[in-house]
């Protein structure tokens, strides 16, 4: 492809802003998947019907900031988050390079192979506050670990499959070396075509890349691995959009007869909710046209269909530091195990109930919760502070905090929890295909090679982002704090 006179910007070049970029890309896919799920659109006005009516509420400020966060309606009605599934080394690759233009940085590793999948997983995603505070867009990216295929045929066959397809336009690949070529930024021009040339990787084709007997075959060894490797993009499976009250937004659901999942991936319901809380409708019975197999001619296609696609909604609450997150997995553990004992297998009601009951050594109490160092925080100073006019000293942050002069508020969770994420997963994977448990180790540095970049640590950014909100705290009360 012959670079056009618009690739050569000149030396007053508008460059795109990441972050307006960034939502442009999500507006982009947001309507892509509208249109290629109309049920999205549903659940994206159930959505916005029950975060306007939370917000409408007549909580204080100040509670619906210390249970929400940043609740401003401009992050509500842009946030999302995806999610696609990967191939090879070379998609990952080239998915990164994408994202990097748009402002998103893979971070945190996911191992899913616990939960039956053969994969493992990063979180593209925003670092910064002001980021963040924008758009924070999101993208939950799995790859494919061929060494977990136990079957070696249907191995053979995937890799064989995705060595032959490429999800990426040659002028994606043309834009991406552009973008490379002017230090990761990309002129307003061909910033608009860079997500037009992206919606073609992630969105739907009606024609698979392989025969139906070869889909088959894979979907026999594990369904996701048809997914993965049947396909001629890397199609967006979900876009979820955040719920201020997932409970509510699930008996909506329910009550417009869309097939919600049985339960609610995460902790349970709280005064002070934490992490990240999930539900999905099932996913949707698509047709799709398969190859012809063996000698057929090549324009004699075979119907069939392909289940994938479904609708998600989250749930936000709190980051939790390193032993805010061992609380939560040894609670979790426990419940599981208490339920692993049963005579019977419990309901979903029956499990809820269970985790509910376990849960309650979990403080629930925004105070205790910060004190035990259970979850990070943002900082301010209050008005009584600024007019204290405290001397040019140390102060301890409890002390500061006792008496009014600063206010904590928790951090809000951007990341996700590996378990939830294969459970949604496994709900929409079809009921002839149960959960089974796949014998491996984790595999950070095989992601990281995988990847070619390394993967940035969530705790890091939780508490760096927790230094500096106490820092600029301190500097705008012009003292000291200490912890």
């Amino acid at each position: 492809m012959a670079p056009s006179a618009i690739d050569q910007p000149s030396s007053e070049a508008s460059w795109f802003d990441r972050d307006d970029l960034r939502t442009s890309f999500t507006l982009a896919m947001s309507a892509m998947y509208k249109a290629e799920v109309p049920l999205y659109g549903d659940l994206v006005r159930i959505v916005g019907d029950v975060n306007q009516s939370t917000l409408g509420s007549a909580l204080d400020p100040k509670v619906m900031a210390m249970r929400y966060g940043d609740v401003a309606a401009s992050r509500l009605d842009v946030e999302r988050h995806g999610a696609i599934r990967l191939g090879t080394p070379h998609e990952l690759r080239t998915v990164r390079r994408i994202f990097a233009l748009i402002g998103l940085y893979p971070v945190g590793y996911y191992d899913l192979s616990p939960a039956g999948l053969p994969m493992h997983a990063t979180c593209f995603r925003p670092k910064t506050e002001t980021s963040l505070h924008k758009n924070p867009f999101r993208v939950f990216t799995s790859v494919l670990r061929p060494e977990l295929i136990k079957d070696p045929r249907a191995r053979d066959l995937a890799l064989d499959l995705l060595s032959k397809r490429n999800i990426f336009s040659d002028e994606l690949m043309q834009l991406l070396s552009l973008g490379d070529a002017q230090n990761g930024r990309v002129t307003l021009d061909q910033g608009r075509r860079l997500v037009a040339e992206a919606m073609k990787t992630f969105s739907w084709h009606g024609t698979a890349a392989a025969s139906h007997d070869d889909y088959q075959c894979l979907k026999d060894e594990h369904p996701i691995l048809a997914d993965i490797a049947c396909f001629r993009s890397s199609h967006i499976n979900h876009l979820t959009p955040r719920t201020l009250c997932i409970t509510s937004a699930q008996d909506l659901m329910k009550a417009e007869g869309l097939m919600v999942k049985d339960r609610i991936e995460g902790p349970p319901a709280r005064s002070c909710p934490i992490l990240l809380r999930q539900t999905s409708f099932l996913a949707i019975e698509e047709p799709i046209k398969f190859l012809s197999a063996g000698d057929s001619p090549c324009d004699s296609l075979v119907q069939g269909s392909h289940r994938a696609r479904f609708g998600e909604i989250e749930e936000r609450g709190a980051a939790v530091t390193p032993a805010g997150r061992r609380l939560y997995d040894e609670l979790l553990e426990e419940a599981m195990a208490v339920a692993a004992r049963s005579s019977e297998e419990p309901s979903p009601e029956e499990f809820d109930k269970l985790v509910e009951t376990v849960f309650e050594k979990y403080p629930d109490d925004w105070s205790e919760l910060r004190s035990r160092d259970l979850i990070y925080c943002t900082f301010e100073a209050t008005s009584k502070g600024m007019e204290a006019r405290l001397p040019k000293q140390s102060f301890h942050l409890e002390a500061l905090l006792e008496q009014g002069l600063v206010e904590a508020f928790p951090m809000t969770y951007e990341d996700f929890l590996p378990l939830s994420a294969a459970g949604i997963f496994q709900s929409n994977l079809g009921s002839k295909s149960p959960p089974r448990e796949t014998q491996a180790s984790p595999d950070l540095a095989g992601m990281e090679d995988v990847l070619g970049a390394r993967l940035d640590d969530a705790d890091e950014i939780y508490r760096a982002a927790q230094a500096e909100s106490l820092a600029k705290c301190a500097s705008k009360l012009g003292i000291e704090v200490y912890v």
